[in-house]
């Protein structure tokens, strides 16, 4: 097993979240901030857009249009000259906070929840992973998810995994050609971890953020970690490979996700160089 540490390249966020890499820039939610940033590589910010009730997951339709989660309101939102457009109203199937999401090259958003009130300490609760279409349409994708999370896309486009983060594991969707997902089954197995944003690189692996132990994970399908990045941050919450060769591996921390905790603006984004570029979607 590789050992690695990250670095801290940016700092005063309050809690970021949900990055994507774009051309040239790394796109992410300071969530508890209501803000969207991108970021040049060598840390330069730029403001893309407040979002009011909280911004998450990211993506682009297929007009190159940023898609934006809207978290406590629970809707999608297409982001176009700074102006915020409602695509998609998906409270009437998420019970909770939306969170993270990824956009396949067809244009098809997959939409996490919460599905209870984590800040509340409720009882967990399995929820429903959503589909919305290019068209707005908006219906199940999946069900039975315990706190879908991160997800990605292989590169042919015939596979979606994603982090359930209240079982443990990463669980893997064959995507059939209308967008449905089928053939369901455990991709691996995260013993003692707990998987929150994830991406993939060309080799097939998957970093996984780990928020209750600072870490990032390089797991391989079945379960083998083969690399681990300690964070400076308490909590490493979300990764994104990037970069000119797209071997920078960006992540997300804080020292806590309590949005009555983040004040601190103890949020960042640290950086660690690895060997296996980013591959597939986001």
């Amino acid at each position: 097993m590789v050992a690695r540490t990250s670095a801290v390249l940016v700092d005063g966020l309050r809690f970021p979240e949900g990055p994507r890499w774009r051309v040239d820039r790394l796109y992410f939610s300071d969530q508890h901030d209501a803000k969207v940033w991108s970021m040049t590589v060598d840390g330069g910010l730029e403001l893309v857009v407040e979002v009011p009730h909280r911004p998450s997951g990211l993506g682009w339709d297929t007009e190159g249009r940023l898609l934006v989660v809207s978290m406590d309101d629970r809707r999608l939102l297409q982001c176009e000259g700074g102006t915020l457009t409602e695509i998609a109203d998906l409270s009437g199937l998420a019970p909770w906070h939306c969170n993270d999401m990824v956009v396949d090259a067809h244009g098809r958003a997959y939409i996490g929840n919460f599905g209870f009130d984590l800040d509340a300490g409720s009882a967990p609760q399995a929820t429903v992973l959503i589909r919305v279409d290019p068209d707005g349409s908006v219906r199940v994708a999946a069900e039975g998810v315990r706190f879908p999370n991160g997800t990605v896309i292989t590169p042919d486009g015939r596979t979606l995994i994603i982090g359930e983060s209240f079982a443990g594991c990463l669980t893997a969707f064959d995507i059939d050609p209308d967008g449905g997902l089928t053939n369901r089954r455990e991709w691996a197995k995260l013993d003692g971890a707990v998987p929150d944003g994830i991406c993939l690189d060309a080799d097939g692996a998957i970093w996984s953020a780990c928020p209750l132990s600072g870490r990032v994970l390089r797991v391989r399908e079945g379960g083998e970690v083969t690399d681990v990045v300690s964070v400076d941050r308490s909590g490493a919450f979300a990764p994104m490979l990037g970069g000119p060769d797209r071997t920078t591996l960006f992540v997300c921390t804080a020292d806590t996700s309590d949005p009555g905790a983040t004040a601190t603006m103890r949020g960042a984004i640290e950086v660690c160089e690895v060997d296996v570029p980013g591959a597939g979607l986001p």
